[in-house]
Protein backbone atom coordinates (compact mmCIF):
# COMPACT_ATOMS: atom_id res chain seq x y z
CA UNK A 1 0.00 0.00 0.00
CA UNK A 2 1.47 2.95 -0.91
CA UNK A 3 1.42 6.43 1.30
CA UNK A 4 -0.53 9.42 0.22
CA UNK A 5 1.88 12.60 -0.20
CA UNK A 6 -0.99 14.63 0.89
CA UNK A 7 -1.56 13.60 3.99
CA UNK A 8 -0.28 16.52 5.78
CA UNK A 9 -2.59 19.03 4.03
CA UNK A 10 -5.78 20.13 5.50
CA UNK A 11 -7.08 20.80 2.07
CA UNK A 12 -8.45 17.86 -0.49
CA UNK A 13 -6.44 16.54 -2.99
CA UNK A 14 -8.48 17.18 -6.00
CA UNK A 15 -7.88 21.14 -5.20
CA UNK A 16 -3.98 20.34 -4.81
CA UNK A 17 -4.34 18.47 -8.33
CA UNK A 18 -6.32 21.33 -9.89
CA UNK A 19 -4.00 24.13 -8.51
CA UNK A 20 -0.58 22.17 -9.77
CA UNK A 21 -2.82 21.47 -13.68
CA UNK A 22 -3.69 24.67 -13.45
CA UNK A 23 -0.22 26.70 -12.84
CA UNK A 24 1.63 24.40 -15.10
CA UNK A 25 -0.81 23.91 -17.98
CA UNK A 26 -1.81 27.94 -18.61
CA UNK A 27 0.97 30.86 -17.96
CA UNK A 28 -0.88 31.88 -14.84
CA UNK A 29 1.18 33.22 -11.77
CA UNK A 30 0.97 31.75 -8.32
CA UNK A 31 -0.82 35.08 -7.44
CA UNK A 32 -3.57 34.24 -10.13
CA UNK A 33 -4.37 30.48 -9.35
CA UNK A 34 -4.92 31.60 -6.19
CA UNK A 35 -7.43 33.72 -6.67
CA UNK A 36 -9.13 31.79 -9.12
CA UNK A 37 -9.27 28.73 -6.76
CA UNK A 38 -10.18 31.45 -4.20
CA UNK A 39 -13.46 32.59 -6.00
CA UNK A 40 -14.27 28.79 -7.17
Amino acid sequence: MTKNPLRCFKISPEIIQLAVMMYVRFPLSVRNVEDLLHER
